[in-house]
């Protein structure tokens, strides 16, 4: 089974600091809805962490569905769902209700398109009042918060031009047209951020 395991190292770096910040503004039941999910390493140990709120992770694939359901093994977390195949930039999502949202590190490693795709789908599936839940590096007000960012910035955007670094002043203009209010900002180690939104 550890076989299909595959690990993110960063994830060992942030899931305690993002952790904190879900305990204050995740409700405490319901169903967190997870984009992204990748190696599957944040929904296992959050989900243990923030039971009984289930968790239902996403991809844009099924690659890592394997790794995602065998970490949530490993953690005993039995308030992970199944994963699901995701495309933000469907009008059609597999999940039409969700009571809070989350994504760590998907926005800057993808074109734009899929933040929009994102945040309109919030706008769809949280009700009045819940969270979306954004980590990973922003620019603020078209600046790099660190020199790392910069280079990291310059690094995603050789490698695809649709990527990069988002700025946290048009994240939050493009989640107003859907509904979604720049609620909480909270500073994270290695120059990231967590973003919290609200519907409306």
């Amino acid at each position: 089974m550890r076989m299909s395991l595959r690990h993110a190292p960063a994830t060992l770096r942030n899931r305690d600091p993002i952790l904190t910040v879900l305990r204050r503004v995740l409700p405490g039941t319901g169903t967190a809805l997870e984009i992204g999910s990748g190696s599957g390493e944040h929904a296992a140990y959050f989900a243990a962490a923030l039971a009984p709120l289930r968790w239902q992770p996403t991809d844009a694939s099924d690659t890592d569905f394997a790794s995602i359901t065998g970490w949530a093994r490993e953690h005993g977390a039995s308030t992970v769902e199944p994963p699901l195949v995701l495309d933000v930039t469907s009008e059609t999502w597999p999940v039409t209700h969700a009571d809070a949202m989350f994504s760590a590190n998907v926005i800057h490693i993808a074109p734009w398109i899929v933040a929009e795709g994102m945040l309109r789908g919030a706008g769809r599936v949280v009700p009045p009042g819940a969270p979306l839940v954004l980590y990973g590096p922003f620019m603020r007000d078209g600046v790099h918060t660190a020199p790392s960012n910069a280079a990291f910035d310059a690094e995603l955007r050789r490698r695809d031009p649709s990527w990069g670094i988002r700025d946290l002043g048009a994240v939050t203009r493009a989640a107003d047209a859907h509904g979604l209010s720049l609620d909480d900002v909270t500073e994270m180690p290695a120059n990231n951020l967590t973003v919290v939104f609200r519907r409306r």
